[in-house]
């Protein structure tokens, strides 16, 4: 029987004791503040971040998983498996999964499969649990992929931000959409589309933003008989918390998790941030 192991990276924040119970290794991003450069979940947590950046003026630098950290860690997996399913976060914002694929093609001894979710955070930790479950249970590196692709069809995530110059300054959003958001003080629910974020729909106010949200995973609750959801937020659990309990109130045939923007995204996005992202659950 084929033996199948998954990787991922750091920027799925699936909570450290949930990987060692399902054998889901990690591949850590990077964070520069000032001079030092510090491997998310490993070397800085989420709460760590946030205070370090809130009195820095210049914004944070990301990275993305060096080639050879790669490589390290499919060869170490080679002695136990024959076969890998490598679930990053969307190529179209970072060049992890591209590192992934040319490591793939450097280890002779084990088969890479890599998965591009087209998302991040707790939502690609959708994906990478699955898959974890199914290579526990023994299936077949085609038979996890074909699995994860069907996820896909009714996996969604919208967020916003309080504030877009975060995103301008990164390059992941243009500057028009900048001016517009801080001149009219909208918030805008922003979603990831063909790989890239933008916009969806702008909102006056951030009450009203999260509400609209709410209300799509409504629509879709009202389809399905079951649904995981998790609710992703920038160092604000305090409103994480209040927002799955409303939630859950309205609708009872959604599983909440809450989750976290850890440094590498909450660079991106900033303090303050929530998402809520989804998927139907066949039964």
């Amino acid at each position: 029987m084929t033996k199948t192991v998954v990787v991922t990276d750091s920027t799925a924040y699936i909570p450290e004791e949930i990987r060692a119970s399902l054998n889901i290794q990690m591949v850590p991003l990077s964070v520069v503040i000032g001079n030092e450069t510090y491997r998310e979940e490993i070397d800085i947590n989420t709460t760590e971040f946030y205070d370090k950046i809130r009195n820095e003026k210049a914004l944070p630098k990301t990275s993305q998983p060096s080639l050879g950290n790669f490589v390290t860690t499919f060869e170490n997996l080679e002695k136990d498996y024959d076969s890998i399913i490598s679930v990053h976060l969307s190529s179209g914002i970072s060049g992890t999964l591209a590192g992934a694929e040319q490591a793939g093609g450097m280890v002779e001894g084990i088969d890479v499969h890599t998965f591009d979710t087209e998302i991040s955070c707790m939502v690609q930790g959708f994906y990478v649990i699955r898959a974890a479950e199914m290579a526990q249970a023994g299936e077949t590196p085609e038979a996890i992929l074909q699995e994860l692709n069907k996820m896909k069809q009714s996996m969604r995530a919208y967020f916003m931000v309080d504030n877009l110059d975060h995103l301008h300054r990164g390059g992941r959003l243009n500057g028009f959409e900048r001016v517009i958001g801080s001149v009219l003080q909208v918030k805008p629910i922003l979603h990831f589309e063909n790989k890239v974020i933008v916009p969806f729909e702008k909102v006056r106010t951030r009450k009203k933003a999260m509400k609209r949200i709410a209300d799509m995973l409504e629509e879709d609750a009202k389809k399905y008989d079951k649904i995981k959801a998790t609710i992703i937020h920038a160092n604000n659990e305090e409103e994480a918390n209040a927002w799955k309990i409303l939630l859950e109130a309205i609708m009872p045939n959604v599983e909440f998790t809450i989750s976290y923007f850890g440094p590498v995204i909450g660079t991106h996005l900033g303090e303050g941030s929530m998402g809520l992202g989804w998927y139907h659950v066949e039964s």
